[in-house]
């Protein structure tokens, strides 16, 4: 199928994954600074932002993302690309590692690394959200969206640092939210998956989490070892669940060292 994504910059080709509900446009905030170092291509997964939804026979599940990015990657001539993922796309990173399709793997507050419990309080959170989305009047939504106070009761559960969104990005984030046909089914999906793992010794993880990510929360490093021995564990100081916006130079830090980028002085865990 075809997928909406942007391509820029050159070097190592880095595939960007958004989460459930967002949108490759959540990546813009580090495109620019990737993009010196890598090939970047940011894409819409099924059903969210511009790309189409999946046909009536597929499943909005981890072996369909499976199968439509090996597609995805052929098409554009990606051999074992690099990839990073945020929340869902950080969980469909680290199945892809599990599968050997790519050369390293970033996950930035990826889903699955969860407790029944977790899962169900996050997934809940997420309908929240939406629902709020849905029935919020767009006035009052343009209202709320021209102050700092507004922007964080309208997105303080995913943003550490929601002051510092453009007004304009929330609405739009906001629209494509409400518009994601995938959504739903994806959620229904997410009821059933904990990740499980293993990762191969030879595809590089990184897992990274914000400190002030309040819609998942961080698992105990001991816990995440066990099932990626060899995977890199940070700490976002002061991001969300979403960190992009929150902190872009320190999330490109990440995303390049993840990559590739030798950085001895990097420290955050």
């Amino acid at each position: 199928m075809q997928l909406a994504y942007d391509r820029c910059g050159a070097g190592p080709p880095l595939v960007l994954l958004h989460g459930a509900g967002h949108r490759r446009q959540a990546w813009l905030p580090v495109q620019e600074r990737l993009a010196k170092h890598r090939e970047v291509i940011l894409l819409d997964l099924p059903g969210f932002g511009e790309s189409p939804p999946l046909p009536d026979h597929l499943c909005y599940d981890l072996d369909t993302a499976v199968i439509v990015l090996k597609e995805f990657f052929a098409n554009l001539g990606l051999a074992r690309p690099h990839v990073a993922g945020n929340s869902m796309g950080g969980l469909i990173s680290l199945v892809l590692a599990q599968h050997g399709m790519v050369s390293s793997a970033t996950a930035l507050s990826p889903a699955g690394l969860w407790t029944p419990m977790a899962r169900r309080v996050s997934l809940g959170m997420v309908r929240s959200v939406h629902r709020t989305a849905r029935y919020m009047p767009p006035k009052v939504a343009v209202r709320l969206s021209r102050t700092a106070a507004g922007r964080t009761l309208m997105c303080g559960v995913l943003f550490g640092r929601p002051d510092l969104l453009e007004p304009h990005v929330l609405l739009e984030d906001m629209r494509a939210l409400i518009n994601a046909v995938g959504l739903r089914s994806t959620l229904a999906t997410g009821e059933k998956v904990i990740f499980t793992g293993p990762v191969r010794d030879d595809v590089p993880v990184t897992i990274a989490w914000g400190s002030r990510d309040v819609l998942m929360r961080r698992p105990r490093a001991a816990a995440i070892t066990q099932l990626i021995p060899h995977a890199r564990l940070l700490r976002l100081p002061g991001c969300g669940h979403v960190p992009m916006n929150d902190n872009p130079a320190l999330v490109a830090h990440v995303l390049l060292t993840g990559s590739g980028d030798e950085d001895p002085q990097l420290s955050l865990r």
